[in-house]
C-alpha cells in the first residue's frame, strides 16, 4: 500500500508586524475606506483583524485619533 502524497501548506511568517482589532466588521470597513489610514495596512487577516508593520504604529495610531477612534494599545 502506498502512503498518501504530502500535500504542503503554503506559510508565511511575518517578523515585526502588529494588529489592529476592531469589535465589529463594520468598524474594519470604515477604517479601511480611509486612504490615508489604508496604505499603512499590510494586510487584512480577517473581517476584524488587520495586519500592520510595526514601523508604522505611531502613524496608525495617530491616524486612528484624527478618525475619532480611541485605540487601546496591548504590548
Amino acid at each position: 500500500m502506498t502512503p498518501p502524497p504530502i500535500t504542503r501548506i503554503a506559510v508565511k511568517l511575518h517578523k515585526h508586524v502588529s494588529l489592529i482589532r476592531t469589535a465589529e466588521p463594520i468598524v474594519t470597513e470604515e477604517l479601511l475606506s480611509r486612504k490615508s489610514f489604508a496604505r499603512l495596512v499590510a494586510g487584512r487577516l480577517s473581517d476584524t483583524v488587520l495586519l500592520v508593520h510595526s514601523s508604522d504604529e505611531e502613524a496608525i495610531l495617530d491616524e486612528l485619533r484624527r478618525m475619532g477612534q480611541t485605540p487601546r494599545v496591548v504590548r
